[in-house]
């Protein structure tokens, strides 16, 4: 994520810093992102920091299509700039990097951001006699005190990553990809005598239909044992919901390779508006059955499972598909207020979370509608979010991290 003076990644050859549009996706996502988040209380019956709220089946519906896309989408974008970062600065320079850049906040996040919101959390809904910050931090968050008999979750001890789960994974990922990619390259010089593969030509329906397809058959065996919404944790430090994952490392797979084979300049305007019109198409079906009535099917070997876990797919693939094509063709304007958009979004991918609760802690018992709860919050939470990370970016210190 490090940027030019321009906004656009320093580290990738020509072809790909001509892409401004794909700042400008990262911005959409940013935003999608906040607001998604300023509507977790007021739609789905997820779990989030804030209780007791007005529903409204609607934003219930908005969260499933969200949950169903975005975040793959990021991992594909993160991972479009991951090979010629490495490439450029070398395996171990890059490493250093990507430790500094994304294992700080997760580390700081953890010791700050995400115990002061299970703090308020504790306080507010769990019925205990109130603590002082400090012990809550040692015996219920670091769970060195002793678990109460009449616990009542998420989990045991408090600690936990909460939103900075994508930035974990995101440094696994790459990781993996390093590893992988310096494997294969002895591998290449072993077997192939240093040759390197020719070009692969960009998905078109039938590989799209294909991946949809693998996509689909690899959640539902995943979601046989952990259905949507169930997290655990990898070695005891990485934050994974396993129902996603088959989506998540697809999708940065692809961005891999979508960089490899110049995928972004060669693909097929015309598939893609094919399948953002599917898309389109799937989401406002589910507006009008409800999520509840199609979402968040049990797992199990069923029907309804695998009809889920069909439709939750294609969502995944028409709509990431859908949005590269549009934001490639239509919005590719590059300006001074989208280039310090795209490099204050990461700090307000970190940030945000804090300023939503908040913002839906003041909000509680004022009469607001469950849609009106959710715009003030979004509203108030990206009017907030982009200044304060813009702010700190500029600070010593916090320029190698955000």
């Amino acid at each position: 994520m490090n940027t030019s003076a321009s906004g656009i990644p320093a580290s990738v050859p020509r072809q790909v810093r001509r892409l401004n549009w794909l700042d400008n996706l990262r911005i959409a996502l940013t935003v999608l992102v906040v607001i998604h988040h300023a509507a977790q209380p007021y739609g789905p019956e997820d779990w989030w920091y804030a209780e007791g709220q007005p529903r409204t089946p609607a934003l219930a519906t908005l969260s499933a299509v969200d949950g169903s896309f975005f975040m793959s989408l990021f991992f594909f974008v993160s991972a479009v700039f991951v090979p010629g970062s490495c490439r450029r600065r070398g395996f171990w320079r890059f490493l250093k990097g990507r430790l500094v850049r994304l294992g700080i906040p997760v580390v700081v996040g953890a010791l700050t951001i995400v115990p002061g919101l299970m703090y308020a959390y504790y306080v507010h809904y769990r019925g205990y006699p109130p603590i002082s910050f400090p012990r809550y931090f040692l015996d219920v968050y670091l769970g060195l005190g002793e678990k109460p008999t009449d616990w009542t979750g998420p989990s045991w001890p408090d600690l936990q990553f909460g939103h900075l789960w994508f930035i974990q994974n995101l440094l696994a990922y790459t990781v993996l990809y390093m590893v992988c990619s310096r494997v294969g390259r002895l591998l290449q010089r072993y077997y192939r005598g240093g040759r390197v593969c020719g070009a692969r030509p960009a998905p078109g329906h039938r590989a799209l239909a294909g991946l949809t397809a693998a996509i689909t058959a690899a959640t539902f065996l995943v979601r046989l044992w952990y259905p949507l919404d169930e997290w655990v944790p990898v070695l005891d430090f990485l934050q994974v919901e396993p129902a996603r994952v088959p989506q998540y490392a697809t999708f940065f797979i692809l961005g891999v390779l979508a960089y490899r084979y110049a995928w972004l300049e060669e693909f097929d305007a015309r598939v893609g508006w094919v399948w953002l019109g599917g898309g389109l198409a799937g989401t406002a079906v589910l507006f009008v059955i409800g999520a509840d009535a199609a979402c968040f099917a049990p797992g199990g070997f069923n029907g309804p499972a695998l009809a889920w876990a069909a439709y939750d797919s294609a969502l995944c693939v028409s709509l990431c598909v859908g949005l590269l094509t549009v934001f490639r063709e239509a919005v590719t304007p590059k300006s001074r207020l989208s280039v310090e958009l795209a490099a204050d979004s990461y700090g307000v991918y970190i940030l945000h979370v804090p300023l939503v609760v908040a913002t839906q802690y003041c909000l509680t018992d004022h009469g607001l509608t469950a849609a009106g709860a959710w715009v003030t919050t979004s509203v108030l939470a990206l009017a907030l979010t982009f200044p304060l990370a813009a702010g700190l970016r500029r600070l010593p210190g916090f320029r190698r991290v955000l």
